[in-house]
């Protein structure tokens, strides 16, 4: 009888600590990783961004590679992270520090199975209020193109340099984009591509004045 109680009592403790493994648990509010957040944030939007200063001097070989090392080291590190913690919400790091987890994920597309994975979990986040869900709808999409699908909420844009407007990537439901996206409380499509339009112009001036563009183009907004 000892045998077969002590023979229970080992299966348990096997499946508890396989089953914990499996399903991370908060552990409360972690300055560390909010440290550890900010700092990786800090070189991720140098390599999402264009080369400015010293990185200036790089050939396109040098920058590529350059961008290639720190989403490298990004991946493994937010690898780590979501392995730890899941999708790290308000309740661990804040809502800046959620941001810049999401962020990060964000960047990551050459590893599109990882965005995928950290999106399931970001989901239960958002569900629970513990994640931002304008954050999730940009991940969705970015999920969404990068696996040949076509976008929900309209975030992903391109541009049409000809007249400087900028319009959304491949969208499923075009028509109830607006609805969609106030259920999350996102701006209406329009305002949104207005307002990259604007930033996309102010980026580019010296470009469209080149070719007399004095102002982008703007989408008619419904009052």
């Amino acid at each position: 009888m000892r045998i077969k109680v002590f023979t229970v009592l080992v299966l348990i403790l096997l499946f508890g600590c396989k089953t914990k493994n499996e399903n991370p648990v908060k552990k409360g509010y972690d300055q560390e990783l909010v440290d550890e957040l900010v700092r990786m944030v800090e070189m991720d939007q140098v390599a999402a961004g264009i080369p400015s200063g010293k990185h200036k001097q790089l050939t396109k070989e040098e920058w590529k590679s350059f961008k290639d090392s720190v989403f490298s080291v990004t991946y493994k590190n937010a690898s780590e992270i979501f392995k730890e913690h899941g999708f790290v919400g308000f309740d661990v790091v804040g809502e800046d520090g959620s941001r810049n987890f999401w962020l990060i994920v964000q960047h990551l597309d050459s590893k599109p199975e990882f965005q995928k994975t950290v999106l399931k979990k970001m989901k239960i986040e958002v569900e629970n209020k513990n994640a931002n869900p304008e954050n999730y709808a940009y991940l969705l999409d970015r999920v969404k193109l990068n696996m040949g699908e076509k976008q929900v909420y309209g975030t992903q844009v391109l541009y049409n340099w000809n007249v400087c407007q900028a319009y959304s990537k491949p969208l499923i439901d075009s028509i109830n984009v607006n609805k969609r996206r106030n259920k999350i409380g996102m701006k209406p499509l329009e305002v949104y591509l207005n307002e990259m339009s604007k930033m996309h112009f102010e980026i580019n001036s010296e470009v469209f004045s080149k070719i007399s563009i004095t102002e982008p183009k703007l989408y008619k907004v419904e009052d």
